[in-house]
């Protein structure tokens, strides 16, 4: 099942972080306000969220595009990976 991955850009004393990650299933991707990955089960996407969650706990970020584009191509990197 497709789902699409969002997440939220916060600010913090160091720098904008990323936090929050969502996996919502859908039909019609929307690769402007996130990505769009294929998930197996549910285990495998709350595995991947899990990840997510722990890589990007301590990564800091200077501007929203920077970390929305790091986030992209890392999602997209470790996606193609699983396959």
């Amino acid at each position: 099942m497709i789902h699409q991955l969002t997440w939220k850009i916060l600010p913090g004393l160091r720098g904008l972080s990323c936090s929050e990650f969502r996996a919502t299933p859908t039909d019609a991707p929307d690769t402007e306000q996130g990505v769009a990955v294929e998930f197996t089960n549910d285990a495998e996407r709350d595995a991947f969220l899990g990840h997510l969650h722990d890589h990007f706990a301590r990564e800091r970020f200077t501007n929203s595009a920077s970390a929305f584009e790091t986030v992209k191509a890392y999602v997209l990197d470790r996606a193609s990976k699983r396959m």
